[in-house]
């Protein structure tokens, strides 16, 4: 099980929960394998570099087809090289900061940054991604000038933030939530539709009048379309099992994240559309240009 980024992250960590599922109901051992860098290009290069033959599979979010073509110039056509098997699990990002700023709210947040012009510094997982843009958005809904300093994955980023090198971040609550819990970040806001069962007392950035801020993401398990059709079913139904465990559902609730929809191959790809559609729209606003 090829994961796109590094050990450590939302994906590393629902694929070892999967891996760890999947491994009695398919009666063989299930092994995650790292290849973190460009977004998860790399590991979705390592995917359709092997054997199209059903034993390897790749966990990455979504964002593997909507983001990364249009943030990284690559050969790869996601729509058609790699096929969504199924949702694993979704979430929203959380708005954290650093312990040392002297905030406890969202409008505390963006009275700081404005009696601090062009010192204050947020960052992201990635550029271009979901975390970079929903600062942005921030930034223009709010009046705030925010800079954004891009990352190769969360666990580098979140170090910077909890050290006080960099102010705020957007990040997934499966990273998050651990730190939030053990007091090394604070957290302001979520951008999930209603609040975390994680964390109750955390507002949405709708509850706090900024209703455009935030949009669902998910983590998905990945094949190539020519994988045998009958391996394809035989591993998505026994994954669509693991994620009914109530030992799983809870592991997840208690990252922040939430189970996935049982949509089918063909309906997450509709809906991979949609969203490739709205986030090449959100970065052409903030005139973001390819690497």
């Amino acid at each position: 099980m090829v994961v796109g980024a590094p050990a450590g992250g939302t994906a590393d960590i629902v694929a070892r929960t999967l891996a760890e599922g999947l491994t009695p109901l398919l009666g063989q051992s299930v092994i995650v394998d790292n290849k973190a860098g460009a977004m998860g290009a790399i590991g979705t290069q390592d995917l359709l570099q092997s054997p199209h033959d059903g034993y390897t599979f790749m966990v990455g979010v979504n964002g593997l087809v909507t983001e990364v073509p249009h943030v990284v110039k690559a050969r790869l056509d996601m729509f058609k090289d790699i096929k969504p098997l199924a949702q694993l699990t979704q979430t929203g990002l959380l708005l954290v900061g650093t312990p040392s700023l002297p905030a406890s709210t969202l409008k505390e947040v963006i009275a700081y940054v404005k009696a601090h012009p062009g010192n204050v510094s947020y960052a992201s997982y990635s550029s271009g991604t979901m975390s970079h843009t929903m600062g942005q958005e921030l930034n223009k809904l709010a009046g705030l000038d925010m800079t954004h300093v891009g990352y190769k994955g969360s666990p580098p980023a979140l170090q910077d933030v909890m050290g006080g090198h960099v102010a705020l971040m957007f990040d997934g609550p499966a990273t998050s939530v651990p730190l939030i819990k053990a007091g090394k970040l604070k957290a302001f806001a979520v951008g999930t539709p209603k609040r975390l069962a994680a964390l109750p007392d955390v507002p949405t950035f709708a509850e706090l009048g900024y209703p455009k801020i935030g949009e669902i993401a998910w983590m998905g398990l990945w094949t190539t379309p020519d994988v045998p059709a009958d391996v394809q079913a035989k591993v998505r139904e026994a994954t669509l099992k693991v994620l009914q465990q109530p030992k799983v559902i809870e592991r997840f609730r208690e990252q922040g994240q939430d189970i996935g929809q049982p949509l089918t191959p063909d309906e997450l790809s509709k809906s991979l559309r949609a969203a490739s559609d709205r986030h090449a729209a959100n970065l052409k606003a903030i005139g973001f240009q390819p690497e």
